[in-house]
């Protein structure tokens, strides 16, 4: 069943709403979870899943991606044929545009998938944290007999309108969809859904961005709409009046982490004592580069609710509610709340860790206080420096950084001097 599958994982566009994370990288690379990338999520899941054929599908600043995915999934190690393999934007004789959308990023990506066995597409998105067993979505896509499944989560009115909606009748099958309603909207768009989550209000089912289509299903879709760009503002509705489908009703942890908001609470709750996302569950373990670091070394640093990747060396007086990724170098006297360090590429040498003409090395200086902040990679940041996020900030972009609803973003590779206060 699951052989016959092909996992495609829709990379994103310019991902302006995880900017400046995205300036230098595709959606999909952005750290996570202190040594992760986005897209070790859903190709994890796939592996869980046993689906072994995956296209990762993305247009802009995909070297990094690139690199990654290479460096990483040798199907080898997991004893079984299969690959991951990127599908970038290009110009063929039937199209000379970009992807306009997710369905036309399938639908110029399908070409290449023909050389490869399969019966269905398993559609996934790059910019979502859950751990979901596709196997179960699968065998009930097959046992309603459905031409599409999609995932579903269900959720209460104050989110509802964030989302795709879909109604249901009682044997699952979605007779209509609707995109970000008005909660004036919402009476008419409850499902059934199990007594429990009727309790807690959450009888709306929204669209996961996940989906299920027979092969020849999506291909007569994208046959009689070639014009359609998007899933779910457009093949999706058009599909409900013409072929069975159906809802797949997922309980788990689900979040949505397209923005820098929901990004670094994402990041933070993975401190928490007991997460809703579980890092530390051997049967649904993330896969990411082996990088074969040494244990990060720590001196005279006080831990509260703190995951430390390894490779780094920190001398930090204090580090509470924060991520601190590989290869991070934290001066001494340096107190950390509140924030994501995504740490380094490289190791600076010894004569790199020497301030040249006022730019400080790698890292972060001494003496510094750093709060509801994102330090992107490769950071400079020097000693005495001073930030301190809020709503108290407007948001705005300069080069060095940035500040995006109160939590500031070093930019990848910035020079922050000595005494700067932000």
């Amino acid at each position: 069943m699951m052989d016959s599958t092909i996992a495609v994982i829709l990379g994103g566009g310019q991902g302006s709403r995880l900017y400046p994370l995205t300036k230098s990288r595709s959606k999909p690379a952005v750290p996570i979870g202190g040594k992760y990338r986005l897209v070790d999520i859903p190709i994890s899941n796939c592996l869980h899943s046993d689906v072994r054929q995956i296209y990762v599908l993305t247009q802009f600043n995909s070297a990094s991606l690139n690199r990654h995915i290479k460096n990483t999934y040798h199907f080898a190690s997991f004893n079984r044929k299969g690959f991951v393999d990127i599908l970038a934007a290009e110009q063929t004789p039937s199209s000379q545009l970009w992807y306009q959308g997710t369905a036309d990023a399938v639908r110029q990506s399908m070409h290449h998938m023909e050389n490869n066995s399969y019966e269905y597409v398993l559609i996934l998105s790059g910019d979502q944290l859950y751990q979901m067993d596709y196997k179960k979505m699968m065998e009930k896509h097959i046992a309603d007999g459905a031409d599409i499944t999609i995932g579903t989560i269900p959720v209460d009115a104050d989110d509802a309108t964030g989302f795709g909606i879909l109604k249901t009748d009682s044997d699952g099958t979605i007779p209509s969809f609707i995109e970000k309603p008005d909660k004036s909207k919402l009476k008419d768009w409850v499902s059934e859904v199990p007594d429990e989550l009727k309790a807690q209000g959450r009888q709306y089912l929204a669209s996961m961005g996940i989906y299920i289509f027979n092969r020849q299903v999506m291909k007569d879709l994208f046959s009689k709409y070639q014009d359609a760009k998007d899933f779910g503002k457009e093949i999706i509705p058009e599909a409900l009046s013409q072929y069975k489908v159906k809802s797949h009703l997922y309980d788990g942890y689900w979040t949505d982490i397209g923005t820098i908001k929901s990004f670094f609470e994402a990041n933070i709750e993975l401190t928490y004592e007991l997460p809703k996302f579980d890092l530390y569950n051997e049967n649904k373990q993330i896969f990411t580069r082996a990088r074969l670091l040494p244990a990060s070394k720590l001196s005279g640093t006080t831990l509260e609710k703190t995951i430390v990747a390894e490779g780094g060396i920190i001398e930090a007086s204090r580090i509470e509610r924060a991520v601190i990724g590989i290869r991070s170098r934290i001066g001494k006297g340096t107190t950390i709340a509140n924030s994501i360090i995504m740490g380094n590429d490289y190791y600076p040498s010894l004569d790199q860790l020497k301030p040249t003409n006022g730019v400080p090395p790698v890292g972060i200086g001494q003496r510094c206080y750093i709060n509801n902040d994102i330090v992107d990679k490769n950071a400079r940041i020097g000693d005495d420096v001073r930030i301190n996020g809020g709503d108290h900030l407007e948001d705005a972009h300069y080069d060095e950084y940035s500040i995006v609803d109160g939590i500031v973003v070093i930019t990848k590779g910035s020079i922050i001097k000595d005494g700067t206060v932000i």
